[in-house]
């Protein structure tokens, strides 16, 4: 699955995976990574979030990702903020106050881009990968993370067989096989939250789990 796919979808305005308001899990579970105002909290494959307008109401730094310039142009203009650009190498960097979007292919991304980024957060990155490039992209968060770092991590497990991702399915043993040799993980919540995916039950998937996990780099 590469950069087209995900860029026909946002052209053709194919985007349920964005949510209308606030991640709640976001908001319940972050305060207990303690992460400081200041501190730079990047956010891969960040679309057009407005998950990244409450990390920036915590004092946080932010740094998204992403591949779609009309994702991260929706971003800006829907907050009705207008950012300064600045062409770095294959990115578009674009910059209003204390958030920055790095618009180009995340696995391009260098450790000196994002600067010294201490917490993450992923609520449809890594589901959104096919198994193949899953362990790639853990070996990139790998190299943008500083060394003392720590992360929430948000997922969703069904029966892979019932519907094809993405989001793809992934339960917690190939989490923790994904990132336990670098990470400290937990498991911090579980959620039913079938009743509320309308694609997923008419598609006749019979359960649907979302998780989080709090990560702790070791």
């Amino acid at each position: 699955m590469g950069p087209e796919f995900w860029l026909e979808r946002w052209a053709i305005n194919q985007i349920g995976f964005n949510q209308a308001e606030v991640n709640p899990y976001l908001t319940r579970l972050w305060p207990e990574l303690q992460v400081k105002p200041g501190e730079r909290v990047l956010v891969p494959l960040c679309g057009k979030t407005i998950d990244l307008h409450w990390l920036l109401d915590q004092g946080h730094h932010v740094v998204g990702a992403e591949l779609s310039e009309k994702a991260v142009a929706a971003w800006f203009s829907e907050a009705r903020l207008t950012p300064e650009t600045e062409v770095r190498g294959a990115f578009t960097v674009y910059r209003y106050g204390a958030c920055e979007i790095w618009c180009g292919d995340f696995f391009a991304l260098q450790p000196e881009d994002v600067g010294d980024c201490t917490a993450f957060y992923d609520r449809a990155a890594l589901i959104a990968l096919p198994a193949e490039m899953r362990w790639r992209y853990v070996e990139q968060l790998k190299r943008l993370m500083a060394q003392d770092s720590r992360g929430l991590l948000i997922t969703l497990d069904y029966d892979q067989s019932q519907i094809a991702g993405p989001p793809f399915a992934l339960d917690e043993d190939e989490v923790q096989q994904l990132l336990s040799p670098e990470w400290r993980v937990k498991q911090v919540g579980e959620w039913d939250v079938l009743e509320k995916s309308a694609k997923f039950k008419q598609a006749g998937a019979t359960h649907l789990m979302e998780h989080a996990y709090r990560l702790f780099r070791r």
